[in-house]
């Protein structure tokens, strides 16, 4: 009765006759609660690659056994997303978000305290499996909280969280480095963490109904959906657009096109500046276009900026490197706002679970595989061609994407 309630309440704050909803600044106030675990479950992930030298050489690893440690931390990940609808189906969403955040403060301080590798190695683990039940309760919490005409809107500003991440980890990690240890910076990051959930524990809203089991008949209901498996291909090519090309395009530009290694750091780094607050303005593109043609807009263009990263040379390849992320960031808020519209109140936190990381197999795996592959053949280029192609194509398979017509009120 609860789900049931939950749902209907949702969908009569979003009903053409209902007039009374709030705006979007009144709602904001438990999002930024989101944001700030989001922050912190994020930067967990992302500080140990600016930490990494000094690590290295502490414990005296060899390069390989250090990259291993994003392995261990990706793998948990992945499983920490698959298993997080028995965990909320069991409890609720809102004690998902909890138990995902102090878990990784736990973990953290693992890490922090750990005196052999392979505690470390386990904390690590634990890290990206706590870190994983947190994204599909946060979405099915914020598209109960929000009105659904400012879905694309809230889930933007929630993303706002890895791009800000991705900006401070770095200067935190210098902070800790000259002041204390590596081992302080993630020790102050968990301690952290755990503050932050008990505060959610006192203090934060939503939430409070439980998610579906994957052995549920809504969860059957979803794999029969065709728009489903269409959301899954469209996250492949999402991600491709943005960590695939992002994890190739420094050994790309250094090894096949010469550039000097220092201007390609810099210039793929200010090419993800923008990304926050190109991000909020996808969000609001979402609300206002519709979530379909902003999908549609953000492939096309970022497919063929894609392509011309293998078109160009120097001076403009640089100018292409700045161009090819620009609207890649206006996917996300609405492709999370396409899925929620095509499923049950009950069952988003599955949708979330199951899409997100076989998008990330496509995209942040199976395309930079693709691109190295063509880079040992002799043609990195060929690689980022191929790739681009099939953003691009994959602008023309979201035409396909049929969402509910109630979805696309007018701000």
């Amino acid at each position: 009765m609860q789900l049931e309630d939950t749902s209907k309440s949702v969908q009569n704050k979003s009903s053409p006759g209902h007039t009374a909803s709030p705006s979007f600044r009144a709602q904001l106030s438990p999002l930024f609660f989101l944001v700030g675990i989001f922050l912190l479950n994020f930067t967990s992930r992302v500080i140990l690659s600016p930490l990494l030298p000094t690590i290295e050489r502490e414990l005296a690893i060899s390069h390989s056994e250090a990259g291993f440690f994003f392995f261990l931390s990706s793998g948990g990940y992945l499983f920490g997303l698959l298993s997080s609808g028995w965990l909320a189906s069991r409890t609720s969403h809102r004690l998902a978000i909890l138990v995902s955040i102090v878990g990784v403060g736990a973990a953290m301080l693992t890490i922090a305290l750990a005196a052999n590798l392979w505690l470390m190695r386990f904390g690590l683990i634990a890290v990206g499996l706590t870190a994983g039940w947190y994204m599909p309760s946060a979405i099915a919490t914020i598209t109960s909280l929000i009105d659904r005409r400012h879905w694309g809107k809230a889930i933007a500003v929630h993303e706002l969280a890895p791009n800000i991440a991705f900006f401070i980890s770095p200067f935190i990690a210098e902070l800790f480095l000259r002041l204390a240890s590596w081992r302080s910076a993630l020790g102050v990051l968990g301690v952290l963490s755990i503050l932050a959930g008990l505060s959610f524990h006192q203090f934060g809203r939503g939430g409070d109904f439980p998610g579906e089991s994957p052995m549920s008949s809504a969860f059957g209901a979803l794999l029969r959906k065709p728009a489903f498996w269409l959301m899954v291909v469209l996250f492949g090519l999402g991600v491709s657009s943005t960590v695939g090309v992002y994890a190739m395009l420094p050994l790309y530009l250094v090894t096949e096109r010469q550039v000097e290694p220092t201007w390609a750091n810099t210039v793929v780094a200010f090419s993800r500046s923008h990304g926050p607050f190109l991000g909020l303005l996808g969000g609001w593109v979402s609300d206002k276009l519709g979530a379909r043609q902003t999908i549609v807009v953000s492939l096309a263009f970022t497919g063929a900026s894609t392509i011309l990263l293998a078109m160009l040379d120097e001076p403009w390849l640089s100018a292409a490197v700045l161009l090819q992320p620009l609207l890649a960031v206006w996917f996300f808020p609405a492709a999370f706002a396409a899925v929620a519209m095509i499923t049950p109140a009950n069952a988003r936190n599955l949708a979330v679970a199951f899409s997100v990381p076989f998008g990330f197999l496509i995209g942040g795996g199976a395309i930079p595989t693709l691109i190295g592959a063509m880079g040992d053949a002799g043609s990195f280029a060929r690689g980022f061609a191929i790739t681009g192609a099939l953003i691009a194509a994959g602008s023309a398979l979201a035409l396909l994407l049929r969402l509910p017509e109630r979805a696309r009120s007018v701000v």
